[in-house]
This record gives structure tokens, sequence and C-alpha cells, in this order.
């Protein structure tokens, strides 16, 4: 068979080109999907002129036809759009944009609140709303941007997971700063639920972070009973699998804690997690305790739950969503002895893949939904490993700063894909 030259590979890339800028009235062919919560029949919103789509066009006329092709198949799958600062009225007008624009095709938008204040510990993604009375003036005007309309929104990734008193020592001594976080979320939580097709998850961190009773008290705290659930791996990379282990914990320590047996009321702090479980030997031989590095012994995690919560009412207990966004290859560990502090393994971590394509049909019974919350393509922020200088040793570079697109790690994320990517039909 004749190898195919430049012309005939150039002629594909328009033709994915083309196909990404005519998605929005392919979206618009199908049947409008239940106008409720997320549902396996949900179908999320592609934004066919975004990040993605605009660098296939550059590296269209830059001649990369291999990348060009890529961030075309890219840009034909559903991405988050985030929401992370800007007055109340430019909040809500661009809500409005979006949800108009996918109530056009019949499709679900999937928004990124992220606005808090104090966010991130004045780390890379610094910044949010000067105020608590700021933040939910900011809220309400992205709920009235909602509308009526079908959205799923994630709220305040790291937000709960990292409040103000696991900043540092000197940073909430009272609690104060922690106390009005919690509220903020709730407030958050509430006032995007009371609209009336909107999908709410609070963001719960990862796997490899909180233990499960310690975020279960938090997320009961910050009010995730009065939306859907929450959200898993926001950023990160940890595998799908282990998140939905991670998610399905949380949900049963949380109906454990609220609604289980009696002596149980308010103690998540009895929750078997990815540390520890009572339901092991602990007795020193290996394997016979939990380590959150080593899955084939969380066995024992699963044991505590099927002894203390059986399986309670499938109504009862809180559904989550995972960011597979660059999970494709699993949690980046680097070399031993390569660094001597925190490699910051979570912040553009090398070498990683996009994970699931985005679906509500996710065959799993907790799992609503894998979406694309992290922008595929968009910085962490500009890591240094804790080396004490500005460049980032594994790019020999500084990184671009936090959520600004960056071509080469789209690149790569799109060449990494596990599964392949492909042009989403």
């Amino acid at each position: 068979m004749k190898a195919r030259g430049p012309w005939h590979r150039t002629a594909a890339v328009i033709a994915a080109l083309t196909a990404c800028a005519t998605l929005t009235a392919t979206q618009a062919q199908a049947a409008p999907a239940p106008r409720d919560a997320i549902t396996p029949a949900t179908e999320f919103y592609v934004d066919p002129h975004g990040k993605a789509a605009q660098q296939a066009l550059a590296d269209l006329r830059n001649g990369d036809l291999d990348d060009a092709a890529n961030m075309a198949r890219l840009a034909s799958w559903p991405q988050a759009e985030w929401f992370t600062d800007g007055t109340p009225d430019q909040a809500r007008a661009k809500a409005d944009r979006l949800v108009r624009r996918a109530r056009a095709v019949h499709r679900t938008p999937v928004l990124v609140a992220y606005d808090i204040p104090g966010r991130d510990c004045t780390q890379y993604s610094s910044g949010g709303a000067e105020s608590s009375a700021a933040y939910r003036k900011w809220i309400d005007a992205l709920a009235a941007g909602i509308g009526d309309s079908r959205a799923a929104v994630v709220v305040e990734p790291d937000g709960l997971a990292l409040l103000p008193k696991d900043c540092g020592p000197a940073t909430d001594p009272t609690g104060t700063l922690t106390a009005a976080r919690v509220a903020d979320l709730a407030y958050a939580v509430r006032t995007l639920k009371a609209r009336p097709h909107t999908a709410v998850y609070l963001d719960a961190g990862n796997v490899q972070w909180r233990s499960v009773g310690d975020i279960a008290q938090r997320l009961l705290d910050a009010g995730v009973r009065a939306g859907d659930g929450f959200a898993l791996n926001v950023s990160n990379n940890h595998p799908t699998e282990h998140n939905a282990r991670y998610g399905t914990w949380i949900a049963k320590c949380m109906w454990f804690a609220a609604d289980g047996p009696e002596q149980a009321r308010g103690h998540t702090d009895w929750c078997a997690s990815q540390y520890y479980s009572s339901a092991a030997p602990n007795d020193g031989s290996p394997g016979d305790s939990v380590s959150s590095a080593d899955p084939s012994t969380w066995r024992w995690t699963d044991a505590w739950y099927d002894q203390n919560t059986g399986t309670p009412p499938a109504g009862d207990l809180r559904h989550f969503v995972i960011d597979t966004s660059r999970n494709g290859r699993g949690a980046w560990t680097p070399e031993p002895g390569k660094y001597s502090g925190d490699p910051e393994a979570w912040c553009n971590a090398p070498g990683r893949g996009l994970g699931p394509r985005p679906t509500a049909d996710t065959g799993v019974p907790l799992v609503d939904a894998y979406l694309w919350i992290k922008v595929p393509g968009e910085s962490d922020g500009s890591c240094t490993r804790n080396t004490g200088g500005t460049i980032d040793p594994e790019y020999g570079i500084v990184d671009p700063p936090a959520g600004t697109w960056w071509p080469e790690q789209a690149h790569a994320l799109a060449r990494n894909a596990v599964p392949r990517l492909r042009f989403n039909r």
C-alpha cells in the first residue's frame, strides 16, 4: 500500500477541523436530554471554538499535521468552563452565554466555580473574591446566569480539602476563616442547587489526599447533601478506578455517620479509609494493614464497610463525578532520590495522558460522570518541585502561570491518551 503523503494528511486534518467547527450543528440533531440531574443519557456540551480547536489551527498553519490532528480530536470532546474571577455581572453574562449555546443544541454544559476567598493557600492558583459577602454575590450572579437551563457545576476545586486551617499554623489560628469557608461553600451548593435543572458537585480532593472520614465530615459540614454529591481528582492524575473506590467509601461513610446505626451518628472518624481499617489484622505482617500506596490492601477497607454499612439504600448515598482529563497513565512518581523535598507530583506532572473520555454512562453505580474538569493543556502553575529556583526541572523552563494554555502539555496529553484519542462522533 502506498504511504499517505503530506497532502493527504493535511486533507485529513482539515476534515477533522471542519467536523469540529460544525459540531454545534451535529449536537443540535440529537434529541433533548431529560431536564433534571445527570443521568446516563446526559450529553455534555462541546465548545467548537475552544483552546484545543484554536491550537489545531495554529499547528496546521505551522505544518505540524500530527499535532493538529490530535488537537482537532481533543477539541471534539466536552471540557469544563471555569469561572475564576470577574464581577457578578460578568459572571452572570458569561454563564448566560454558555447555557444558551448549550441549550440550543440540547447539551449540558459543565461549569467550575472557582472564586472562593483565600483559595489555594496563596499558592499557584491563589486569588478569589475579596470577602464572603463578595463571593456570595458572585455565586448569586452565577446561579442567575444559569437560570432554568440544564447545567452541571463543580464547586471550588481544593476549597474543602484545603481549608484555611490547613494552610499553616499562622493562617487561621482562631478558626474564623475556616468557619467562613465552610459556610461559603454551603451557600454556594445551596444557591446553585436552587436552580431547577442544575446538578451540583462539591469538590472533595482525591484518593491520595484526605482520609475518608476526614473528607466525609468536611462534606457534611459544607452541605453536600443539599446538592447532588461531590467531585474527585480535579487537576490530578490518580487512576479512575482508585477514585471510584474512594468515592464509594466516602458515600458510605457519610451515610454511616448521618443515617446509619444510632451509635454511629456523627462518627465519620470511625470510618475505614485508604490509610487504615480496623477490619485488618494490623499485626505487622505484610498485607495485614492498609497502605494508600498498595490498592491490594484496600480489601481491608472494603471489609470494614461490608461489616458496618452493608448495602445502604441506593437513594441514600451521595453520587460523585471523577476528573479523567490527565489520568490515562495514572499518577506520576519521580525516580527515588531525585528530589529532597515535595516533588509536587500533582503539578504539571510529566508523561501523563488523557484518561477515559467524558461520559455520563459510566456503568459504575455511584459515579454520575467522567468529566474533563481541568482543561487539558492548561498549566497548573510555575512548578519548581521545591528546588528553590524558578525552573521546573522536569521541563527545563519556567512553567506558564496557572490556567495558562500550554501547547506542549496539550500535545503530550493527547499523544499519551489512554485509551487512544479518537474523534468524538
